[in-house]
Order: structure tokens, then C-alpha cells, then sequence
């Protein structure tokens, strides 16, 4: 089994926090690919460099589709899910799905903890986009700015375990989501601090991908996610336009 785990944002060293987290999950026969999106931004906090992040993952996946069984988007607002979904066959994982579906099996409720207060209107968003608005207790994020986004887990660990228990004990959330990239690897670090249990997003969309490919799904030939109608385009990467264009199939 291949897994593709795709990096939407720019910085090299996100894609080894993320890297590292998904690898120490991963079964022994699974081969992890991690690939950075060359062009945006270095890391994705807004709705904007969402989108920018989204056309990096839809171009990695036209040249690369074919040779993986499953891919993870990986950032947390799950930037471009939809529109891969919709265009590849092969199952695709969002980081923030991951996260949260796998929280929903651990409690009724989960709050979602992350490090910069920009995030939070994104993040709710992709809450909602999931469907799980019912079961999102809160989203807390931290106030203050950060040294660097490589190390803000190093800086910020203290902090986000005070705010996951002011979740628990305010919120009655039942599970923590460490949300962010750059939170990759922490959870494991501080499970044994907090009284619930807590989910890396990056382990998550790991066995995730594993189990959808496992399951060798079919892509969708009707319903909402059916591959659209032929098109032509201008001024998209050769591999993507070919794959809107159908011009891919031989």
C-alpha cells in the first residue's frame, strides 16, 4: 500500500512534523510519501491561502494520483478535500476529517485546541463543512504571537495543555483535537497530562488513508462527487488541465 500525504503549505519542516507523526502510526508494509506544495504560502490560516493551498493539492495529485492508493491533505482546514474528491478516484483524507471523525469515536463531544486566534473562523468553517458543528464542544486557540510556525508545539506545549483543560472543565468537551500542522507529534508528548483523550491529527489521517485503502472504495460515478463534466482551461499546470479536460484517460 502507497499513501500520499501532501503539504499545502510551503515550509519543508511542517512536512516532517507531519511526516514523523503519520510514521510512527503507519503499518510496517505501508510506504509514506511526503511531497510540500512548492508555491503559497508557508503556512495556511485564512480562507484565501486556503484556496491557493487547494489548486497546490489538485496539481501534486494530477501528476501523482495514479501511483498511490490513498492521499492525505494535510492541514488542518482540509484545503482542496472537495475539489480532490470530486476529480481523483482514490481516496483522499482531510487532516481536520481525520481528526474530528476520529474524536467522535472516542466521546460525544470533542473541542478543537490550536495555537493563533486567526485560525478560529477557517476552522470553524471546515467544522461545519464536515457536518459536525453538534459535536464541536468549542474552538479555543491561543492569544500572543509565536516565535517561529517550525517550533510554536516547543514554544506553546504549556499553554495549549492549560487551554485543552480549560475545554474540559468549561466546555465539557470529551475529546481534544490538536489542530494545526505545526501541532503534529504534540499530542502523544501530552496525553498523559490531560484527564480525556487527545488526537493527533497527523497519526489520525494516517490510519485513516490506511483503512479507506484497504476498503478499495470505488471512485463515484454519480452523486455529488461524480467526476464533472469535461472542460477546457487555461493557464493550469499541463497535468491538471488535462485532468479536467479528460484528456488523461489513455
Amino acid at each position: 500500500m502507497k499513501i500520499l500525504l501532501i503539504n499545502p503549505n510551503t515550509t519543508e519542516r511542517l512536512t516532517r512534523l507531519l511526516g514523523d507523526a503519520a510514521l510512527s502510526v503507519k503499518s510496517a508494509e505501508t510506504v509514506l510519501d511526503s511531497v510540500t506544495a512548492a508555491r503559497g504560502v508557508p503556512y495556511i490560516s485564512t480562507r484565501t491561502e486556503a484556496i491557493v493551498g487547494g489548486l497546490s493539492v489538485l496539481e501534486i495529485l494530477a501528476e501523482r494520483h495514479r501511483d498511490y492508493d490513498a492521499a492525505i491533505v494535510a492541514a488542518f482546514g482540509d484545503p482542496g478535500l472537495g475539489a480532490a474528491r470530486e476529480l481523483y478516484d482514490l481516496p483522499v483524507v482531510g487532516l481536520a476529517e481525520a481528526g474530528m471523525l476520529t474524536a467522535c469515536m472516542l466521546g460525544a463531544n470533542f473541542a478543537i485546541v490550536t495555537f493563533a486566534t486567526a485560525l478560529g473562523p477557517w476552522y470553524q468553517e471546515c467544522v461545519d463543512w464536515h457536518g459536525l458543528a453538534g459535536r464541536c464542544a468549542a474552538i479555543r486557540m491561543l492569544d500572543g504571537s509565536f516565535r517561529s510556525i517550525s517550533d510554536v508545539q516547543e514554544e506553546k506545549a504549556d499553554l495549549l495543555v492549560e487551554l485543552a483543560m480549560r475545554a474540559i472543565d468549561e466546555d465539557g468537551a470529551d475529546v481534544i483535537v490538536l489542530a494545526g500542522a505545526p501541532l503534529a507529534g504534540l499530542a502523544p508528548q501530552v496525553r498523559d497530562r490531560l484527564p480525556v483523550p487527545v488526537v493527533d491529527c497527523a497519526q489520525a489521517a494516517m490510519r485513516q488513508a490506511e483503512a479507506l485503502a484497504a476498503l478499495r472504495p470505488v471512485g463515484a460515478r454519480r452523486g455529488s462527487f461524480a467526476r464533472p463534466a469535461a472542460k477546457d482551461s487555461t493557464g493550469l499546470t499541463e497535468a491538471l488541465a488535462a485532468r479536467i479536460a479528460h484528456a488523461d484517460e489513455t
